[in-house]
C-alpha cells in the first residue's frame, strides 16, 4: 500500500514539474488575449447587424447594455473564486472546486468542445473574408482553404513558443482593430446621423426601440460577442500576481468590450438611421455583414474602408490564436491532471508553453477543417456558423456551471470572504441568467444556425450532453485508476515563483 502511495506521489510531482512561464502576463496582456478572442471588429462587422436584423433593431445598442451589466454581475463571482483559487483549468477547476470532481470531468470536457468548437469555426470566416478580399481588391482568385491552411500554420507556430510572443502580436492586431472603428465612430460623431444629413438622436436608447423586435434574440447574439472575455482565469498560472491580475483583466476587459460594442452599435444605428434600418438590412440579405463597410464608404472614403476588410481579417486571426491558446492550456491543465493523455500536460523545455497541447489542437483543427473541405461544404453558412454557435451554447453551459460552483465553493470556505454579495447574490443572479440565456439558445438553435428545420438544430446541443456525459465517465475512471489524482483534480496551485523564474 505504501509503495502504490509512493509511486503516486512520485507520478504527481513528475506531472506538476511542467509548468508554464510564471510572470509573463500583466493585466493588460491577459485583457488582450481575451479581447481578442471576442474579436471586436468581427462583433460588429459580423455579428451586430444580424442581431439587428433577426433582433430588436435599433435597440441593439440598449441590449448591449443589459447583456455587459449580467456580464459584470456574473463576473463579480467568478473574480472573487479567482482571488482563491489558481489555475489553468479555469472554468474546469472552479466546477471541481466547487462542485466536486464528477461535476468538473464534465466541465473539462464540455470545455474542450466549447473553444475547440469556437476556434475552429472562426477558420470558416477567416476562409471567406481572406479569399474575399483578394478577389475584390486585387483580382486574385484563390479557394477560401488555401488561407485557413496557411493562417492555420503561422497559429501553430506562435501557439507553440512562449506566450508573450502571442501577446505582442495579438496587442498590434488589437490596436489597429480598434484604431479603424474608432476613426469610423468619431467620423458619425461629427458628421451626423443618415448618411451625415441629420443631427444624432437618443433614438437608439429608449424603450420603444428595445421592445422593437425580439429581445430574446437580441441579447442572445449579443451574448455570442462576448464568447472569450470569460478566459481570463486560463491565464492565472502565468499572470504576475493572479490574486490581482486576473480580476483586473476580466473586468478591464468586459468594461472595454461592453463599453465599445454600445458606443459603436448606437453610432451604426444614427449612421442609417433607426426607422426603416431592420427593412434596409433585410435588402441586404444574404450577406447583412456588408452593413459596417457600407457606413465605412459614406463617412471615412472607400481607402479606408479597404484598411478596414483588411483589419477585418486580422481580427478573425486574433481570434482565432487567442482561441488556440486558451484551447492549449486547458489541455495542458487535464493533461497534468490526468484527465487526457499525460503527453499533453507537458510544457516545453525552453519556450515553458504548453506545446503538446498547442500542437494537438492544430492537427485536430487541420483534420476537421479538411473534412469540410472534401465534403465541398460552405466555409460560413457551414463550419462558420454550426460550429461557432456551438461554441457560444458550450461556453454559456459553463458560464452558469461556474456560478453554482462560486456559490457551493464559498458555502464550504466561508473563512475566504465575507461580503454575501460576491459570494452569493451576484453568482446566484448571474448564474439564473445564464442558464435562462442557454436554455433559450438550445431551443432556438434552429434559428441560430439559419436553418430551422435542419435535425443539427438538435444533434449539436445534444454533443454538450454527450460531452458532459463523457466527462463523468472519465473523472470516475480517474477515480479507480489513481485515487490519488482524483482527489487533486482542479486544485489551486500557489503562485510563489517571481516572474520569468
Amino acid at each position: 500500500m505504501s509503495q502504490q502511495h509512493d509511486s503516486a506521489s512520485a507520478d504527481i510531482a513528475k506531472r506538476d514539474a511542467h509548468q508554464l512561464r510564471r510572470g509573463s502576463l500583466g493585466v493588460f496582456g491577459i485583457a488582450f488575449f481575451v479581447i481578442s478572442a471576442a474579436a471586436p471588429l468581427t462583433a460588429m462587422a459580423g455579428g451586430a447587424p444580424v442581431a439587428m436584423l433577426l433582433g430588436n433593431g435599433p435597440g441593439i445598442p440598449l441590449a448591449y447594455v443589459v447583456v455587459s451589466v449580467i456580464l459584470l454581475i456574473f463576473a463579480v463571482g467568478y473574480t472573487t473564486m479567482a482571488r482563491h483559487h489558481t489555475s489553468t483549468g479555469a472554468f474546469y477547476s472552479f466546477v471541481a472546486r466547487g462542485l466536486r470532481q464528477p461535476s468538473g470531468g464534465a466541465a473539462a470536457l464540455i470545455a474542450l468542445l466549447g473553444y475547440n468548437a469556437m476556434q475552429i469555426g472562426l477558420y470558416g470566416l477567416f476562409g471567406a473574408a481572406a479569399a474575399g478580399f483578394f478577389a475584390d481588391n486585387l483580382g486574385i482568385t484563390i479557394p477560401w482553404w488555401v488561407f485557413v491552411f496557411v493562417a492555420m500554420a503561422i497559429i501553430a507556430v506562435l501557439g507553440y513558443r512562449q506566450v508573450d510572443l502571442s501577446v505582442k502580436v495579438l496587442s498590434i492586431l488589437v490596436s489597429l482593430e480598434f484604431l479603424i472603428v474608432l476613426i469610423l465612430d468619431i467620423a458619425i460623431l461629427i458628421k451626423g446621423g443618415q448618411g451625415g444629413t441629420a443631427p444624432l438622436t437618443a433614438a437608439p436608447f429608449t424603450w420603444s426601440a428595445f421592445t422593437s423586435g425580439s429581445i430574446a434574440i437580441a441579447l442572445l447574439f449579443n451574448f455570442a460577442s462576448f464568447i472569450g472575455f470569460e478566459a481570463t482565469t486560463i491565464y492565472s498560472e502565468e499572470a504576475r500576481d493572479p490574486k490581482r491580475t486576473v480580476p483586473r483583466a476580466t473586468f478591464v476587459a468586459v468594461l472595454t468590450i461592453g463599453l465599445f460594442y454600445t458606443v459603436t452599435t448606437y453610432l451604426m444605428v444614427e449612421g442609417q438611421g433607426a426607422a426603416g434600418l431592420q427593412e434596409y438590412l433585410a435588402g441586404l440579405t444574404p450577406d447583412p455583414t456588408v452593413f459596417l463597410f457600407q457606413l465605412g464608404a459614406t463617412y471615412i472614403g472607400t481607402a479606408l474602408t479597404t484598411v478596414m476588410s483588411l483589419l477585418f481579417i486580422s481580427s478573425v486571426f486574433a481570434a482565432l490564436l487567442a482561441f488556440h491558446n486558451a484551447v492549449a492550456r486547458y489541455l495542458f491543465a487535464l493533461g497534468r491532471e490526468g484527465l487526457v493523455p499525460a503527453q499533453l500536460g507537458r510544457t516545453h523545455s525552453v519556450h515553458l508553453s504548453p506545446h503538446m497541447g498547442s500542437l494537438s489542437q492544430s492537427v485536430l483543427a487541420f483534420v476537421i477543417v479538411l473534412i469540410f473541405v472534401v465534403t465541398g461544404q460552405d466555409p460560413v453558412l457551414a463550419l462558420f456558423t454550426w460550429l461557432t454557435q456551438l461554441g457560444t451554447l458550450a461556453i454559456i453551459v459553463l458560464m452558469s456551471l461556474a456560478s453554482v460552483a462560486v456559490v457551493a465553493f464559498f458555502a464550504r470556505h466561508r473563512e475566504l470572504e465575507s461580503n454575501p454579495l460576491r459570494t452569493l447574490v451576484a453568482p446566484i443572479v448571474g448564474g439564473l441568467a445564464m442558464a435562462a440565456v442557454a436554455v433559450y439558445a438550445a431551443s432556438q438553435f434552429g434559428l441560430l444556425i439559419g436553418n430551422p428545420e435542419s435535425p443539427l438544430r438538435w444533434i449539436l446541443p445534444a454533443l454538450i450532453v454527450v460531452a458532459a456525459v463523457a466527462g463523468v465517465i472519465t473523472a470516475v475512471t480517474l477515480k479507480g485508476r489513481s485515487p490519488e489524482l482524483y482527489a487533486q483534480m482542479g486544485r489551486h496551485r500557489d503562485i510563489d515563483l517571481q516572474p520569468g523564474a
